[in-house]
Order: C-alpha cells, then sequence, then structure tokens
C-alpha cells in the first residue's frame, strides 16, 4: 500500500503543474460566479389621497322596540319565542288582571250609583221648576236644585271615565303586537312580576334594514349622513351593498367613547337580522399614502419596519425604513419612505441583505441597462 501511494504523489503534482500552465495560457482564471437570486418586485404607483376606513357592524330593523305592558302585575303566560313572526294584534304575553278585574267592577257599581243619582236630581230639579212656575217656591230653591243636578251630572261622566279606565286596565293585561316583524329579544318570563312599561318582549318590525357601526371619534368627521359607504357580509361572502349613512350619533357612548353611525341597506332578502356587516368607507388624507402588499414589510436589527427596494442600474437590494399608515384590502399604506417608481420586494424578504445583487424580469430593467448591454455586444465580437 505504501508504494502506491508513492506513485500517486507524483502523478498529482504532476497534475497540477499541467492545471497551473493552463490558466497561465488562457492569460486570466476563470472564475464562476455564483448565481443571482430572482426576486419578485412592484413598481409603486402614484399616491392615494384618500384613505380606507373599514370597521365590522350588526344588521339591524330601521324599526326595533322594546314592548312593554301597560299595568304592572305577574306574568302569566308568554305567547312568543325569539324568531317567531308576530302580525298586528297578535298577543306576545299577559299579566294577571285579577285586582284591574275587581276595580272594574267597584267602577261599573259606582257608575250606576251615579246613575241613579243623577236621575232624582233631574226630577227635584223639574219639580222645583214646575212649583216656580205656579209661584209656590222661590227662585233660590230652583236655583239649588239646577245645583244639586249639574253635581250629580259631573258625578256620572266621572264615574263613566273611572269605568273605561278600568276597563282598558284590564285589557292591557294582553300585550299585543302592534306592526308585523320578527321577535328578536325575549326580557322576562312567566312568574316574573313586572312594573308598568318594563320591557318583555322586543320586536324589529319589518321594513328597512340597517347596519349599525361604532366609529371612534378621530374618524367620526368622515362620516355624515347621506355619505356612500359599501357594505359586505361576512355570512355572504362575494355580496356587496351600496349603502347610505342615514344617522350619526350626537354624543359618544359612555363606556366606549364611539359614536354609532347607522347605515340604510336596499332591500335584499339575503339579509338577515343580526348579521355581521363590513362596512368600507373612504375619507381624505393629509399624507400621500402608497399601497403595498403585507408581504413587503419586515424588521431590520433595530426591530425598525422596513421595506427592500431595488436599484434598477445595479440590480441590488437596499434597506428603507417606511411608516405604516393602515391597511387595506391591498395589504397596508404607507406614509413615508417611499416615492412612485420604486421597485419593492414583495417576495423572499427574509433573504435580503444591504447592496445584494439580485436578478430582475426584463420588464423591471431599465432601459438604459439594455442599450448599454446592446452596445458591448460589437466590442465583445471584436474581442
Amino acid at each position: 500500500m505504501s508504494a502506491s501511494v508513492r506513485l500517486s504523489l507524483p502523478a498529482l503534482s504532476l497534475l497540477a503543474a499541467f492545471g497551473l500552465a493552463a490558466c497561465t495560457e488562457g492569460g486570466a482564471e476563470v472564475v464562476e460566479e455564483p448565481s443571482l437570486r430572482p426576486v419578485k418586485v412592484v413598481e409603486i404607483e402614484a399616491p392615494s389621497t384618500a384613505r380606507e376606513l373599514r370597521y365590522s357592524g350588526t344588521v339591524k330593523a330601521r324599526s326595533e322596540a322594546a314592548a312593554g305592558f301597560r299595568v304592572g302585575g305577574k306574568i302569566i303566560e308568554r305567547l312568543v319565542d325569539i324568531g317567531d313572526r308576530v302580525a298586528p294584534g297578535d298577543v306576545l304575553a299577559r299579566i294577571d288582571v285579577t285586582d284591574y278585574q275587581l276595580q272594574m267592577k267597584s267602577a261599573e257599581a259606582s257608575l250606576a250609583a251615579a246613575e241613579r243619582q243623577l236621575e232624582t236630581a233631574d226630577f227635584a230639579l223639574k219639580r222645583a221648576d214646575a212649583l216656580y212656575r205656579q209661584q209656590v217656591t222661590t227662585k233660590a230653591q230652583l236655583e239649588q236644585a239646577q245645583l244639586s243636578y249639574n253635581q250629580a251630572l259631573a258625578t256620572r261622566d266621572s264615574q263613566r271615565s273611572s269605568l273605561e279606565q278600568a276597563r282598558n286596565q284590564v285589557a292591557y293585561g294582553e300585550l299585543k303586537a302592534d306592526k308585523p316583524g320578527i321577535v328578536t329579544q325575549i326580557s322576562a318570563d312567566a312568574g316574573q312580576v313586572v312594573a308598568a312599561g318594563s320591557p318583555v318582549v322586543t320586536v324589529a318590525a319589518d321594513g328597512e334594514k340597517e347596519a349599525l357601526i361604532a366609529v371612534p371619534e378621530n374618524e367620526i368627521f368622515a362620516f355624515a349622513p347621506g355619505k356612500a359607504v359599501e357594505v359586505g357580509f361576512w355570512s355572504k361572502d362575494g355580496l356587496t351593498l351600496q349603502g347610505a349613512v342615514r344617522e350619526v350619533a350626537g354624543s359618544a357612548d359612555a363606556t366606549s367613547r364611539t359614536f354609532a353611525v347607522r347605515i340604510a341597506l336596499p332591500d335584499n332578502p339575503q339579509i338577515l337580522l343580526g348579521m355581521t356587516a363590513r362596512v368600507t368607507a373612504t375619507a381624505p388624507s393629509d399624507t400621500n399614502l402608497f399601497e403595498l402588499p403585507l408581504s413587503a414589510l419586515t424588521r431590520d436589527g433595530a426591530k425598525q419596519t422596513i421595506v427592500w427596494t431595488v436599484d434598477r442600474m445595479a440590480a441590488t437590494v437596499h434597506a428603507r425604513p417606511v411608516t405604516v399608515d393602515t391597511f387595506s384590502d391591498k395589504g397596508i399604506q404607507i406614509s413615508s419612505g417611499l416615492a412612485p417608481g420604486d421597485l419593492v420586494v414583495v417576495a423572499g424578504t427574509q433573504f435580503m441583505a444591504e447592496d445584494m445583487k439580485v436578478r430582475l424580469a426584463d420588464k423591471d430593467l431599465p432601459r438604459t441597462a439594455d442599450a448599454g448591454s446592446d452596445a458591448a455586444k460589437p466590442d465583445a465580437a471584436t474581442r
């Protein structure tokens, strides 16, 4: 084995000598350049002067009211559930009206007594009038009889009103729907004692629908009644309706510090109450905003937000700090750090390094570079 090793050493030396000679005869050593990394870039277009506002909201009926009994009492029956459709006059719930029925009977008895008193006063008035005509009694007695009759008449009318009120209270023991709609909330159930006016059943009236969103105070001035917006729906992907702002709250919510904005929606049978709505609106911007895909963003060693821009002439990449303003459908909106015509890397940013040479697509190369390469071809041929 040692002999074979001794024979191979001269052979290796000879091969190395031939290699050096070959390089010397060629005039220069040939070094293979590393392959350039291809990159995907986008060219920055003219800036947008409008910023996009996006909010999530809920589809609601334009008219929605919590119905309650007009008298207090114990609920003995609830006849509807959430999701039930109701028509005008349908009974939603009932309360115990035993006490109100007793009051009605008392009012009926009081009215009957008042009517008897009125009959007696009327008979006394007629008798006093006849005696006065015969000059048997004085005018003062006639006037006293007239006053007694008027008092009896007023008492009768008062008892009639009391009886009507008692009858109404008995009728108020049934909570009825006053317009067609759908039950959206139940606030009280059978066995519960409620006061007059306490919410029991909430009914959303049929008809117009709207989207309700909450807007922070720094963006509320971008909304005004009549402003056109786009409304999409989480459960109906691809369905977009043109809405209009109908109402803007005059004051902020005490808890969330946001303003309620109601957006009128066109009639569409696919839109149901309670759906999640996506509202998109535009507002003027004080700064120029550039659109970029979210994949273009990255961070440098100092945790600063940057993008990688490409020098067309040198085909090298350079880190550039940017300021992110907001998010949009296309990705992000940059408020500073870019200019129209810049080439920004949007794929493979994790592989970039400062002054790293990359390979651009033909459409991204500058015309001057193409002209230079064409002019170099004759020289190469001459050499």
